[in-house]
């Protein structure tokens, strides 16, 4: 296994730079710079030299293999935050034969060691991802193995179960004791139950993590670009009150409360001879359509009308030029608030039962395991034994123990470098 390196902490300058090492040559090539290292999970302060050429005065920390985030042996050299002094010192590593990390890698090791599941490690590129409060919270717990122990009890259910039966079928010439018969359907209920709740869960805990659209609908000079520019309170669309100046679709991503949310400047909906506009338009009745919540600005136009769905919101503009009742202003704020909270609560709803499984892989094993326990009743023992043992199969590529080569390089190519 290579040795490899990288730079932990974000390029640039700052209080203080983080390289790390991993890999069987780590403590070698750190001694060499540093001298003889102390105890493991200790940080000494070293003179780090390449030669006789002193590089920094630094934080040295040593990682036993079997102790560390990768599974190997790492050392990280904590130093003084300028770029020169972080290339300079990875000129002197490069020369010691240690090679530069691929994005992902130390994490690909920690998966490959043991140390993290699959489910953990997506856990962990959406909390490095992650932009509000509901997603960080999601993220903490996945990454933190939640997702995990939730399968091992499942498997262990299954487990169990299939090893009743299985004795049940070793001994076929004796009737199976009822109380045994009753534990093992309670315990392929239950497993069932719990997969299928967050099975159906799925959805919602998916959108929590790529977050919301909310598309601002209707007519030319209807005030939705005054408005997405009051919400995010500063400019970001063109306003003028020239009709169809909004051509493409302007976009705002926001953390509502904890809910990401990216609201959506479409181009007024009408009929034109204009092609540009035309273009415009039909690109925004697609992304409106496709949005989780619509607001319709001012009156409804007649082609979306049989598109509104329950949730959708309608509001007055230019509350402060028509003094209509309940108008919201983008000029004095008037509303803007209520507004806001109206939709926070609707897309609060709709993840109020939040799971665990929020990528459509996860999705898929759970959706297979399901399937192969819903076909257990009425069959004979040899046949539920191995639904059960199919299930557990599929359980096991949720959390990556097998089956998972394909997902690799798509997984891990998310992580940045030093990760």
């Amino acid at each position: 296994m290579d040795t490899i390196f990288a730079e932990a902490t974000p390029p640039g300058r700052g209080g203080v730079s983080i390289i790390r090492v991993s890999g069987p040559e780590a403590q070698r090539i750190a001694e060499e710079l540093t001298g003889p290292l102390g105890d493991a999970r200790h940080g000494y302060l070293r003179q780090i030299s390449d030669g006789n050429d002193r590089i920094d005065q630094g934080l040295v920390m040593r990682f036993n293999e079997g102790a560390s985030f990768t599974g190997e042996a790492v050392v990280e050299f904590h130093l003084h935050g300028a770029p020169v002094v972080v290339k300079r010192l990875e000129r002197a590593i490069l020369s010691r034969g240690a090679r530069r990390a691929e994005p992902g890698e130390f994490t690909l090791r920690a998966f490959q060691s043991g140390n993290m599941d699959l489910a953990e490690v997506e856990g962990l590129s959406d909390l490095l991802a992650a932009e509000t409060e509901a997603q960080r919270k999601l993220a903490v717990q996945v990454s933190g193995g939640a997702l995990g122990r939730l399968v091992e009890g499942w498997r262990d259910d299954l487990v169990e179960a299939g090893a009743m039966l299985t004795a049940a079928i070793d001994f076929a010439d004796e009737e199976i004791p009822d109380d045994v018969a009753a534990d093992v359907d309670r315990r392929i209920e239950r497993v069932r139950r719990s997969v299928e709740a967050q099975l159906a869960s799925y959805p919602a805990t998916e959108r929590l993590r790529q977050g919301f659209e909310v598309a601002l609908v209707g007519a030319p000079n209807a005030g939705k670009s005054s408005l997405l520019n009051a919400i995010a309170r500063r400019d970001i669309a063109i306003v003028t009150d020239q009709a169809g100046t909004t051509r493409d679709i302007v976009e705002f991503r926001a953390d509502l409360r904890g809910l990401p949310v990216t609201f959506l400047d479409t181009a007024g909906i009408r009929e034109t001879s204009d092609l540009v506009e035309g273009i415009g338009i039909d690109r925004s009745r697609d992304r409106a359509l496709n949005a989780d919540l619509r607001v319709f600005v001012g009156e409804i136009p007649e082609d979306m009308l049989d598109h509104k769905c329950p949730g959708d919101l309608e509001i007055h503009t230019k509350g402060d030029l028509t003094g209509r009742d309940g108008a919201v202003s983008s000029v004095t704020g008037e509303g803007i608030d209520t507004l806001l909270s109206e939709i926070f609560e609707e897309l609060r709803e709709r993840v109020s039962e939040t799971g665990l499984a929020s990528h459509a892989r996860q999705a898929d094993a759970l959706s297979d395991a399901a399937r192969e326990l819903a076909h257990v009743s009425g069959h004979e023992v040899e046949i539920v034994s191995e639904h059960l043992r199919a299930a557990s199969h599929h359980l096991q590529r949720l959390i990556g123990r097998i089956d998972v080569e394909d997902y690799l390089d798509r997984v891990f190519s998310r992580f940045c470098i030093g990760k």
